[in-house]
């Protein structure tokens, strides 16, 4: 199968990068408008940037449904503040997470929305979430537009981790129980291997069945 992007709408486009592009980490952003109103988005296109410095890279789509071809809450907060916080997201926090990515009124707070504690950061004037394990103050360095979507990028400012998770300069990630995003659903790290590994033959997938292509 050969598919020319082009010749097919970006929503066809979208669903095959979901698709192959997995498990992506979730980005958990918090941020403030400059009425002062808190918010909370999950973002899936998500990674490291940069190791020295720290940076962090997500981004941002146009609004969607009611919302189509505006701009969102958290791309507005975030270029007005120039600050944003990376929350990192453990299985426990699925529920919440997903509430927070309903469209909602840019007036309504998601932290109190969905039940979750805003904790003052140390640096940035935007909160964290209490309950999340691993929080990332970040400035803003950049913001690029990417055809239909915005990349931004973040400077890591101060970590925050649970002190359980923490071992000698290492997340314990077992502890830290991280989800990632698949395709329309979610997926837990239940399993981790090393390499080279004898047996990763329980981890793979069926042999194809050449008669069948």
């Amino acid at each position: 199968m050969i598919i020319d992007p082009t010749q097919q709408s970006s929503k066809e486009n979208y669903k095959l990068l979901i698709g192959s592009v997995l498990p992506r980490p979730i980005a958990w952003v918090s941020s403030v408008s400059s009425g002062g109103e808190l918010n909370l988005a999950p973002f899936s296109f998500f990674t490291v940037a940069s190791r020295n410095p720290p940076m962090l890279i997500f981004s941002i789509g146009e609004g969607v449904g009611a919302r189509t071809g505006t701009v969102k809450d958290t791309l507005t907060n975030i270029r007005e503040r120039g600050e944003f916080v990376v929350n990192i997201v453990s299985a426990s926090l699925a529920n919440e997470m997903a509430k927070t990515g309903e469209h909602v009124a840019p007036e309504i707070d998601e932290f109190d929305y969905v039940g979750l504690t805003p904790i003052s950061s140390e640096v940035v004037s935007v909160p964290r979430v209490k309950e999340a394990p691993v929080s990332m103050e970040c400035e803003l360095v950049q913001v690029i537009s990417l055809g239909d979507d915005h990349l931004v990028i973040g400077k890591v400012l101060r970590f925050h981790v649970q002190d359980d998770l923490y071992d000698k300069g290492r997340i314990d990630t077992t502890k830290l129980a991280p989800i990632g995003r698949l395709a329309g659903t979610y997926s837990p790290v239940e399993s981790m291997f090393t390499l080279p590994n004898e047996h990763l033959e329980s981890y793979l997938r069926p042999p194809v069945d050449k008669d069948r292509e």
